[in-house]
């Protein structure tokens, strides 16, 4: 199927939409990495100032990689990469922020953050297992099981569907407690913090564009077979 050439006018697109998308984020975190805040705060601080400006109790972990930050509702910790736990840049601000906007999120019972963490167990199961299903009805000839698969690499379309309205609000979230609590002072920082958390949405929007696009494939590879 990778040798089809409708595969690549299928998700082509959204290939190179999403490798637009991590240059983006990347670019533009670097870009803000070194521009520093008056507040002079680290982003494990921000982190903390916002999670607690927002009613939530957290605990803040360094975690190796870059980028690599993310909240954890099962153990209400927030693990921030290096970069962004010791930086003092409008990046480390933003991205801490964003991560603190989760832990808001959970403590205020965010729907959306209540649908994606309920799926996840569905989730880990089906983007694993899914390509094998799928490749083993093609093989076999026996259509019900690939389809089997196209319906488990369907719960991360899902995921990823839940995952969009989530990041949105916690950026919204993270801007809004910066700017009341005065950790982001100037316009200019809070305009650098818009541009570093909307590139990091970006990433959101390109890997959902492409996995809709895959299952668009997929469904049509299969209706195809059966006709």
């Amino acid at each position: 199927m990778f040798l089809d050439p409708k595969y690549f006018l299928f998700v082509g697109p959204g290939l190179l939409f999403a490798m637009w998308a991590s240059w983006k984020v990347k670019s533009t975190f670097h870009k803000f990495s070194q521009v520093g805040v008056a507040s002079g705060m680290t982003g494990a601080e921000a982190a903390r100032a916002v999670a607690e400006a927002g009613g939530a109790e957290v605990k803040i972990e360094r975690v190796a990689g870059f980028l690599s930050d993310h909240y954890d509702p099962r153990v209400k910790t927030l693990r921030l990469s290096p970069d962004v736990y010791d930086g003092r840049s409008i990046s480390a601000i933003a991205v801490a922020a964003h991560e603190a906007g989760h832990a808001i999120q959970d403590v205020k019972q965010y729907k959306w953050l209540g649908f994606r963490s309920a799926i996840i167990p569905a989730v880990q199961i089906g983007s694993t297992a899914w390509i094998w299903v799928f490749l083993a009805g093609l093989f076999l000839n026996i259509l019900a099981l690939a389809w089997v698969g196209v319906i488990l690499f369907s719960t991360t379309v899902l995921f990823q569907i839940f995952t969009l309205p989530t990041e949105f609000d916690a950026s919204n979230r993270a801007k809004t407690v910066l700017a009341h609590t005065g950790i982001v002072s100037t316009e200019a920082e809070a305009q650098g913090v818009s541009k570093v958390l909307n590139a990091a949405a970006m990433t959101y929007v390109a890997g959902l564009v492409t996995s809709i696009l895959t299952l668009m494939y997929y469904v049509m590879l299969l209706m195809n077979r059966r006709e």
